[in-house]
């Protein structure tokens, strides 16, 4: 049976049709026009003052750290990697702009007495500022260290969201502490910060997962004051250690849980596969806590020694890339330039002193710079203290006098080191090759007259 509308029904279905088209029309165009960004999520995680050696897979099984050391095998490992200082606020402007910070204007660590020289400065452009400009959800958790005052917070900086602590005086300890969430402080007490900032991160995490979203996740551990519950601490004591380290392996044990429920959150959402993790330590462990195992090398946090600038450096991401060892020396200013290619982000001819490790990462021969440099000391820089340079295995060093603030420029000659025969830096061998140590020598030398100059440039020309 055939079924007959009234004239008047089949006008009104005609109208509707009519209205109806130039939606389903729109509609399709805007998704041909708009194709699903398949872009990755990115998360970089980082340590305080974690060593090398606070890895269990690193240590003979001293620490207890299953996630990362999960992330070590199943990611691309780097067991060469360099932070681009010794200290933290130096540490993070490098990480965060790709460019050594002396250039940034980050040279020293106390915001309260030295702002100007412990912020990134306003014309420097970070790893926030261009994932936002290409279109990610940015989010900050934890420690920023890298500028005091409202010009230099996190929210002026390129990050959409924060939720942490702007220097040390936030967190007096590690159950008492405040955080400041969108320019407002807020006190916690009676919270485990490790554990805070953890459940912070699973839940940006959460709130972003349909959409594309860069999270830099800075813990604060295992950086002073210690402190950790006492029923985490103690296992480590029984087993025989002083009780600082005991606290430092529990306070990175705590850290590394967290991280296991990210990443498992990450493969719940079915989000693993292209998302990003980086993990790594801003420097080498602190000389004011117990001395503990760090692959017996030289110097600590503060100096320019291998063990003051060697830090765990991992690259996951498992739709790209299989799991290996890369033995290139890289180096914190080579992160920002990787994100770059690998996100299509827009530099807008930004200049780095890194360069990207999308080649390294797919196992292909990369054009990593030939030389990489370090120095530090208190205040403004004084270039014959602390500083180093890298050439192959070949290192160069000005020696650490003092992690006070020096009185005058250091005399006292420069240092070569060959790190293949001699990974601890014990045997100084600039007699034996004069040649090499004069040509390293100058090299540091350029150098530190470049990125000084750079350092007082007027504030308009940043990196570009």
């Amino acid at each position: 049976m055939r079924l007959r509308l009234q004239p008047s029904a089949t006008l009104r279905i005609r109208c509707a049709l009519k209205r109806l088209f130039p939606a389903l029309l729109l509609i399709t165009a805007t998704a041909i026009a708009a194709p699903k960004d398949h872009r990755p999520n990115v998360i970089l995680i980082l340590a305080d003052d974690m060593a090398v050696g606070d890895l269990s897979c690193r240590n003979g099984g001293r620490s207890r750290t299953p996630n990362l050391d999960r992330l070590w095998r199943e990611g691309v490992n780097f067991p060469r990697a360099c932070s681009g200082s010794a200290v933290c606020a130096p540490a993070r402007a490098a990480l965060l702009t790709g460019r050594y910070p002396h250039r940034t204007g980050a040279v020293t660590l106390n915001m309260e007495k030295y702002p100007e020289l412990s912020r990134i400065r306003k014309d420097e452009t970070t790893m926030a500022d261009l994932f936002r400009a290409g279109g990610y959800r940015t989010g900050l958790i934890g420690k920023w260290h890298s500028g005091a005052g409202p010009e230099y917070h996190p929210l002026s900086r390129g990050f959409d969201e924060f939720e942490g602590f702007i220097g040390h005086l936030y967190v007096p300890n590690y159950f008492n502490f405040k955080l400041d969430i969108q320019r407002a402080k807020t006190a916690f007490p009676g919270r485990y910060l490790t554990e805070d900032l953890s459940a912070r991160a699973l839940n940006f995490v959460r709130r972003h997962r349909d959409e594309r979203f860069f999270l830099h996740l800075a813990h604060y551990a295992p950086h002073r004051p210690l402190g950790a519950p006492e029923e985490r601490i103690q296992p480590y004591v029984e087993r025989g250690l002083d009780r600082e380290t005991a606290t430092v392996y529990a306070m990175i044990e705590i850290m590394d849980e967290g991280i296991g429920a990210l990443l498992a959150e990450l493969e719940r959402l079915k989000l693993r596969d292209n998302t990003i993790v980086i993990f790594a330590s801003d420097n080498g462990p602190d000389p004011l806590v117990a001395e503990r195992f760090n692959l017996d090398q030289r110097g600590t946090k503060y100096t320019i020694y291998q063990g003051g600038i060697h830090v765990p450096f991992v690259f996951q991401w498992p739709a790209r890339y299989a799991a290996g060892t890369r033995a290139e020396v890289v180096h914190f200013t080579d992160v920002l330039p990787t994100l770059v290619e690998l996100c299509g982000l827009d530099a807008g001819g930004l200049k780095f002193d890194g360069a990207s490790l999308a080649p390294i990462l797919a196992a292909k021969k990369g054009a990593l710079p030939k030389r990489r440099f370090w120095q530090w000391n208190r205040l403004t820089p004084r270039y014959t203290h602390n500083a180093a340079v890298r050439e192959g295995d070949w290192k160069l060093v000005r020696p650490y006098v003092t992690r006070n603030i020096p009185k005058a420029d250091s005399t006292l000659p420069p240092a070569l080191y060959n790190l293949a025969d001699d990974p601890a830096e014990s045997r100084d061998v600039s007699g034996e090759n004069r040649e090499l140590t004069e040509r390293l020598a100058a090299a540091l030398e350029r150098w530190s007259v470049e990125v000084e100059r750079d350092r007082r440039r007027p504030e308009a020309t940043a990196g570009r």
